[in-house]
């Protein structure tokens, strides 16, 4: 048997596996947005760390899921050191998988992975020319980073140069979160009011005006 073949259906049966596991288990979705929930089940794990970087891991493969909260757990738990390098590690790992997926399924899987019209929308960037803005978009908050990592991966993106842009394009809105996380461990609530309402703010501007921000990139490639 070819060994990619071979690779891919160990790869899908793990997947697959992963994915019955967390459903039996979690209500996915519902599981991501309880904080409380999170917390609980990262400190009754026997290995905490590794549980936390597994979640950051499922929320990235699972792209539906946002991933703000556990990024903000990391910080919360683990303080903002520690807590961005877990989620760096969970981050890359899970974008690295998607991204691997992407790869070796190709299209089908897209399909069912990413929204046809955020497909469509982002596509124009993935080619070899666009890494530095493919780049760009990993440092924009609001900006899908999760479904990118599987639009990059069908594109002509070799694995090590995606690793190098999505790990450094997401260190600081990690960064970010940790810090966050920690500043509500300990209960400095106007300081965090403060990120929060900043946070929303471009988060909201970046969403509003996503288009023209996607026009701007595309005309500074051409």
């Amino acid at each position: 048997m070819n060994k990619n073949l071979a690779f891919r259906i160990i790869l899908l049966v793990l997947l697959i596996g992963l994915c019955v596991f967390l459903f039996v288990h979690f209500d996915l979705y519902l599981f991501f947005k309880d904080k409380d929930r999170i917390i609980k089940f990262i400190n009754t794990s026997r290995y905490d760390e590794l549980a936390f970087m597994a979640i950051q891991i499922v929320q990235v493969v699972v792209a539906v899921i946002p991933g703000e909260i556990s990024g903000f757990i990391g910080g919360y738990l683990y303080g903002p050191i520690r807590g961005t390098i877990y989620s760096t590690i969970g981050l890359t790992i899970g974008s690295w998988l998607a991204f691997i997926l992407a790869r070796f399924f190709g299209e089908p899987l897209l399909e069912k992975a990413v929204k046809k019209e955020v497909f469509e929308k982002f596509d124009h960037f993935m080619e070899h020319k666009g890494l530095l803005v493919s780049f760009m978009l990993f440092l924009i908050p609001g900006f899908p980073k999760d479904y990118l990592c599987y639009i990059m991966g069908v594109s002509r993106i070799p694995t090590s140069t995606f690793i190098i842009i999505s790990t450094i394009g997401r260190f600081f809105g990690t960064m970010m979160l940790s810090i966050s996380g920690n500043i509500a461990r300990e209960e400095h609530y106007t300081l965090l009011a403060i990120v929060a309402v900043a946070s929303v703010i471009v988060s909201l501007l970046v969403w509003r005006y996503q288009d023209k921000i996607l026009a701007v990139l595309k005309n500074h490639k051409e």
